[in-house]
């Protein structure tokens, strides 16, 4: 398969790089960081190909991304999280976030898109933190949220021409972006099992690939709880 995947210099999208091109297939590893993008076509030379790519940067990303042809699957796993304080509320935070979460993630959704035929998986990496109000998380979860509608919005317009829209649901994954986190981190899983999670929820077509599965499942039923309740549960966390 050819595979482009954004975010690939660190954590979930660095591991998917090269476990797919370990497999052997072909892998487009887009980036910011010239050399974690050389290390990876270092180790994998026949089977990934570098792309220094900054999603927030319009112009270059659709100039770039534009070219790519005959792609069998596109993760966009490229994201960033800060945590707000509620006594220094930032709007300029909410725009670091949503600039890399949201609109980098459309604007290669819109250089990529009249190039996938149909077959064409489109893989969107979410977060099960849009499940629940958790604190200080005002920006990261909702971006995943709206990160979320768009996707499933987009199942329903791409079905016409068979194009495949799937959201990855992570729960804790053990990352460069999470070991900032000055709090427990339960269920918590490695970037290969991610990887391996992801993988094969690709492979069998899944919607929504959502792991671990345990912590996924527990927050899917809170999330259904009324909202008082959900604000409640929240405050204990």
């Amino acid at each position: 398969m050819k595979i482009l995947i954004t975010g690939a210099t660190s954590g979930i999208g660095e591991q998917l790089a090269r476990d797919y091109a370990a497999a052997g297939h072909q892998v487009i590893a887009c980036g910011r960081n010239k050399t974690a993008l050389q290390r990876l076509s270092d180790a994998y030379p026949h089977n990934i190909s570098a792309q220094v790519l900054d999603i927030t940067d319009a112009e270059t990303t659709l100039a770039t991304l534009g070219n790519y042809q005959q792609l069998d699957v596109v993760i966009l796993s490229a994201g960033v999280c800060e945590y707000v304080d509620i006594d220094s509320f930032n709007t300029a935070l909410f725009e670091r976030v949503y600039e890399v979460n949201i609109f980098g993630m459309l604007r290669c959704i819109e250089a990529l898109l009249p190039n996938l035929l149909a077959g064409s998986q489109l893989v969107l990496v979410g977060s099960t933190a849009r499940l629940l109000p958790f604190t200080r998380a005002e920006a990261y979860g909702s971006s995943k949220a709206a990160l979320q509608y768009i996707a499933r919005s987009l199942q329903v317009d791409l079905s016409g021409r068979g194009i495949i829209v799937q959201t990855v649901s992570p729960g804790f994954v053990e990352t460069p972006m999470t070991a900032v986190n000055d709090f427990a981190m339960p269920m918590a899983v490695t970037v290969e099992f991610a990887s391996q999670a992801i993988r094969k929820g690709i492979a069998k077509k899944h919607t929504d690939i959502t792991f671990p599965r345990l912590f996924g499942a527990l927050l899917k039923v809170l999330s259904r709880l009324p909202q008082a309740w959900q604000v409640a549960i929240s405050k204990r966390f």
